[in-house]
């Protein structure tokens, strides 16, 4: 059976000497935010506030990413909870923009080796193969016609 691609609620677990269902209670964008207090060993508080901006989630090497548009910093996310807040700079509350069809984006995907499951937003202007808008001929030498 393949591997499937990686979200938060998968990702971001508790302690082992806690039962693998103790954070089965908290939302998958807030899941981040619990393992970063049990990994660094001190209190996270989530932003409280939310940001007029939509993020776009991404499939990198299998997981399911968001990447802060303040300060770059990246998290697994979860199309469960369509949601974002940054533990690095705490940067507030966004949307995250899925695909229509997570499952379909998913099975596209399981053909391939782990790390090699790449996948961008079509709508996401960092989409390395997004389509140029249409624009002037740049002719044969780089300069409009």
């Amino acid at each position: 059976m393949p591997i499937p691609v990686v979200r938060a609620e998968t990702f971001y677990l508790p302690p082992p000497t806690q039962p693998r269902d103790a954070w089965a209670d908290v939302p998958a964008a807030a899941l981040v935010w619990r393992w970063i207090e049990y990994r660094m060993g001190r209190r996270a508080v989530p932003p409280e506030d939310t940001v007029d901006e939509v993020c776009y989630a991404r499939i990198n090497q299998n997981r399911w990413l968001a990447d802060c548009s303040s300060c770059g910093s990246a998290q697994v996310v979860s199309p469960a909870d369509p949601r974002y807040a940054c533990t690095e700079c705490t940067w507030g509350w966004c949307t995250l923009a899925f695909p229509a069809d997570v499952p379909a984006v998913e099975a596209g995907l399981l053909g391939l080796k782990p790390g090699l499951r790449n996948w961008w937003h079509p709508d996401d202007p960092r989409n390395p193969d997004r389509p140029l808008p249409p624009g002037p001929d740049p002719g044969p030498l780089g300069e409009d016609l």
